[in-house]
């Protein structure tokens, strides 16, 4: 069966092709209502749709963007996901989002996939393992913003929470209530770029500034599937920490599970704080204090600032860091 064409649409609608252009892109400035209708109806009645890959080809631009996660299972990728969903709705873009584990190779195919499918602008949580493929992408003026972590001597602009600040919060908590034994359990890290590194600093930070010895074997930055022997390890110590932050939502959901597998009780034998306010905390037993990121603020910008920089073709930007503050949501896991 021949295809429907703008051309039949125009001869059923008895206007012109450029006419269908217009309606198609949304241009009804100098249209009446009587012909928007006929061109409506004509496209209903003959089933046309419009050829996206030509149309992409004719005005440069595929009104898409690629969303590179970090990993998917973290509940702050899927909100700050969520988010740049909703602005591109607004805006008529579509948004492709792909998962990357963490890994620099799949990240890499991903970018190359989605650039390959002519994707108008990236929105990327960087692994830092690809900086020559990041720094091209900049060189060639492509837009580019990063969420959750900036990496050196690449200057796009990125989306990032005040990490240090939130340890600080956690740490400040644990001291009101008279604790000083405070442990921090994080995913591991190779390279600086992460937060996982930041809120290791900030704890630091905050233990200096209130005279409270740091003490390395409370520092865990470990790999997930060695969480629960390493928690087994430290809390065996001759003098074991009495309360933890787990640096993200899933180390939280390792310390939980732990917890209950050696009948821990919560905030009697451990208290705990979460940097990531899961949806489970409030109703958990008991509900877990968590230090909040604003996911869906952070989100919004990071749409907004690419959609920005694709429609204005600005690549570079004045302030290649914005940060976001933490907020500490007070609950029943600290004793």
């Amino acid at each position: 069966m021949k295809p429907v064409t703008m051309a039949d649409v125009a001869q059923k609608a008895q206007v012109s092709k450029s006419t269908v252009s217009q309606y198609l892109n949304k241009r009804y400035d100098y249209m009446s209502e009587q012909t928007k209708l006929r061109v409506e109806e004509a496209i209903k009645e003959l089933g046309y749709q419009p050829n996206i890959v030509a149309r992409s080809l004719k005005q440069k631009s595929t009104k898409t963007i690629g969303v590179i996660v970090a990993n998917i299972l973290h509940t702050f990728s899927t909100e700050v996901s969520r988010a740049v969903e909703d602005v591109c709705h607004e805006e008529d873009f579509h948004t492709i989002i792909c998962n990357a584990d963490d890994d620099p190779v799949k990240e890499k195919r991903y970018i190359e996939m989605l650039r390959a499918k002519q994707v108008d602008g990236l929105i990327v949580f960087p692994t830092g393992d690809n900086r020559e493929l990041y720094k091209r992408m900049l060189d060639e003026k492509y837009p580019l913003v990063f969420v959750d972590r900036a990496v050196p001597d690449i200057p796009a602009s990125s989306i990032m929470l005040n990490n240090e600040k939130a340890s600080e919060l956690a740490v400040e908590h644990f001291v009101q209530k008279g604790h000083e034994r405070i442990a921090i359990m994080t995913t591991s890290f190779i390279d600086k770029i992460t937060p996982r590194y930041e809120r290791v600093e900030g704890y630091k930070k905050a233990l200096h500034n209130r005279k409270i010895e740091v003490k390395e074997e409370y520092i865990q930055c470990v790999d997930p599937d060695l969480i629960a022997s390493s928690l087994k390890e430290m809390l065996a110590l001759p003098e074991a920490p009495d309360c933890i932050i787990a640096g993200n939502d899933f180390v939280l959901k390792e310390v939980l599970r732990f917890s209950k597998q050696q009948s821990l009780n919560i905030p009697k034998d451990l208290s705990v704080i979460s940097i990531d306010d899961v949806p489970y905390a409030s109703f958990y037993n008991p509900p877990i204090t968590a230090v909040a990121q604003p996911t869906f603020k952070m989100g919004k910008m990071a749409a907004e600032l690419l959609l920005d920089k694709i429609k204005k073709n600005k690549v570079r930007d004045d302030q290649p860091e914005y940060r976001f503050e933490p907020k500490l949501m007070i609950r029943e896991s600290v004793n």
